[in-house]
């Protein structure tokens, strides 16, 4: 069946977009004659160093050293060594601009929006990482942040990282536990911690949890406190902390020294999300996050010093990070902190109005609220600087799709990306110069030979199939922290195919247009009859229903088979009647096939979610079959998987 359009550049936007740009670059650099974006994608996963060394210098990389070399061995993944011989600096990089533009702008539910030029963030930087390096923090070292989304979050990063030591963060509403499972296999020495923050119209303290933390935290020889909640916050029960004020250094007109490693030194340290253990810490490098997220921002973000760029994420999620990175272009970066439906469901497009942001990041599970909540975001705010919206997180429906052009607007890119924490970047996002089709991302990335592979292990186009990275890439995972020898990375995502990355999504290319569309984690994909389907094709009909507020889906092992379980929470004054049931059943038969109807439809209270807002499938599922969820810590709501234990509808 054919795509239906929604949306595509025209000539203009074609003409002026970075990837135009950059497709010249590479047509003048090596005698190409590339036009369109499936031959740039060819070439670039072809002749992976030559793109790669095409975008080292496009990007204009800030280095004291070049590189020899720019992959050791394609055949090798893991292990393949990335532009050895360079020496660079990732904050260098972003710190680039030190100018009177914006840098970045911070609103919040309560206070007043306040911003940072580039040439005052560039100070408060550097007046920061003189104080570490005053009080010891070196290269290597751990720097940890237990923060709201604010630019003291951005800006003890960057100084953390201008050191070489090795960044790592948590949002607030973590409990102790979860900060623990995280920052207790790190040791970091210092922690930045804010004394509270605000969501829903109401204010939470965290100098308790974390007091509570530093009890098992021995090694964290300093906590820096940022006042927000309160303009002075009591630390006199917080052993080891000092308020920002006296912790920073009060010199001015300070350089900084960007201390120059290696492209594979330490960047960051992120973590799996430790729904079913102990999160995994997955440690990055420098120089492949820095070459990586600059390539998506640039060519497939579109973005430039002119843009306003947002993202609505928390510090704990992978996509902070991702927006941290827009500074190497010089944008203007909009932090916000507050709940997204606080005092109403239209409060970012009320922001982004005020703020003139011109690309808008959010979550899929966010613009389906939007739908069930009736906003109307495109007639009652002015979003006529918007051009494009991201959405990530999880699969955007077809009418997740349709409702965004009809209510958002009609004259945006709507680029729905997915990737991971893991890599810190993404497998499939958005093409400035190419067409947006219902439901599918528009583009594999550039430079990431993305296949979707069949049950025997062969690339299929108009199938479902495992995705897969036959190729290495730069924002791999250097190792993964306590992992000598290596087994805990090889496990993650390279047993199912030797030497090929297995990132554990279900997938579908499609030949036609190139575009892309996820069905779920693979993981989490049900096998009624030995057939995989995945739970994005049954959401996709449930959560358009009006009776309907949110849904999960899983798999229970039953009769030496496998039947489709639909857990339901009504809206706001429905019932879950039988007729009610056969009317969903109904509609799942009629839009995808008979396998995908489930055998029991039951309403619960409340859906389980990750602090990222990701349904938790095989939590839930180890609920029913009766195993343990060893780390709801990582839940933002962890009540609700009690509602899941030991249902009388399930016995039968």
């Amino acid at each position: 069946m054919t795509a239906e359009m929604l949306w595509g550049p025209s000539p203009e936007q074609i003409e002026k977009a970075n990837l135009t740009r950059f497709i010249k670059y590479v047509n003048e650099r090596y005698n190409k004659s590339l036009t369109r974006y499936d031959e740039l994608w060819q070439w670039s996963v072809d002749d992976i160093p030559a793109f790669w060394a095409a975008i080292w210098d496009f990007l204009g990389i800030i280095h004291s050293k070049t590189y020899d070399l720019v992959i050791d061995d394609l055949s090798k993944m893991p292990g393949a060594k990335w532009f050895e011989g360079a020496q660079l600096n990732f904050a260098e990089n972003l710190l680039r601009y030190r100018d009177d533009r914006t840098a970045m702008i911070f609103a919040s539910e309560v206070l007043p929006p306040r911003s940072l030029t580039y040439a005052e963030l560039y100070d408060r930087v550097a007046r920061l990482a003189k104080a570490l390096r005053d009080f010891g923090v070196k290269k290597g070292d751990r720097v940890a942040g237990f923060m709201p989304n604010m630019p003291e979050t951005t800006i003890a990063m960057l100084a953390a990282t201008s050191i070489g030591a090795i960044w790592s963060s948590c949002s607030p509403d973590f409990g102790i536990k979860g900060v623990l499972d995280r920052f207790g296999q790190i040791e970091p020495k210092v922690l930045f911690t804010a004394d509270g923050y605000f969501y829903n119209g109401n204010k939470f303290d965290s100098l308790e949890r974390v007091g509570g933390i530093l009890e098992q935290l021995p090694a964290t020889e300093k906590v820096v406190v940022v006042p927000y909640i309160n303009e002075q916050p009591d630390i006199s029960k917080l052993p080891r902390a000092v308020h920002l004020s006296e912790f920073t250094s009060s010199e001015s007109g300070l350089e900084i020294e960007f201390t120059q490693v290696p492209f594979s030194h330490p960047l960051y340290i992120m973590y799996s999300s430790g729904t079913t253990g102990k999160p995994k810490c997955m440690v990055q490098s420098q120089g492949g996050i820095l070459i990586h997220q600059m390539k998506e921002l640039v060519l497939h973000t579109n973005l430039t010093r002119d843009d306003t760029i947002f993202y609505f994420t928390t510090c704990g999620w992978m996509m902070w990070n991702w927006l941290m990175c827009s500074l190497s272009v010089g944008a203007t970066l909009l932090l916000f902190d507050g709940s997204p439906f606080f005092p109403d469901a239209e409060v970012l497009w009320r922001v982004a109005e005020q703020q003139k942001i011109t690309v808008f990041g959010t979550s899929a599970k966010y613009i389906s609220a939007l739908e069930q909540a009736g906003a109307r975001p495109g007639a009652n705010c002015d979003l006529s600087r918007i051009r494009a919206v991201c959405s990530t997180g999880s699969p955007l429906p077809v009418e997740g799709f349709k409702y965004a052009y009809r209510e958002i607007k009609k004259d945006i890119q709507l680029a729905s990306i997915s990737g991971g924490t893991d890599i810190n970047g993404c497998f499939a996002l958005g093409n400035p110069i190419g067409p947006v089709y219902a439901g599918q991302l528009q583009c594999r990335a550039l430079g990431m030979k993305v296949e979707a592979y069949d049950d025997n292990g062969q690339a299929v186009y108009d199938q479902t199939g495992e995705l897969v990275c036959e190729r290495p890439f730069p924002s791999m995972p250097i190792y993964f922290w306590d992992d000598a020898d290596g087994e805990k990375y090889l496990n993650a995502y390279f047993r199912k195919y030797p030497g090929i990355w297995c990132h554990g999504d279900f997938i579908e290319i499609k030949a036609e247009t190139g575009g892309v569309v996820i069905y779920g984690r693979s993981d989490a994909t049900l096998n009624p009859g030995g057939v995989r389907i995945g739970t994005a094709d049954i959401y996709t009909v449930v959560e358009t229903m009006e009776e309907i507020a949110d849904s999960v889906v899983i798999g229970q092992n039953w009769d030496n088979d496998v039947r489709v379980i639909l857990f339901v929470k009504m809206a706001a004054g429905q019932e879950l009647t039988e007729e009610l049931k056969n009317k969903i059943k109904k509609a799942i038969r009629t839009a995808t096939t008979p396998r995908h109807v489930p055998a029991k439809i039951i309403a619960v209270e409340d859906i389980p979610y990750t602090i990222n807002m990701k349904k938790v499938e095989l939590a839930v599922r180890n609920v029913v079959h009766g195993k343990p969820v060893t780390n709801k810590d990582a839940l933002a709501n962890p009540q609700a998987l009690d509602l899941y234990e030991d249902i009388d509808d399930l016995k039968s």
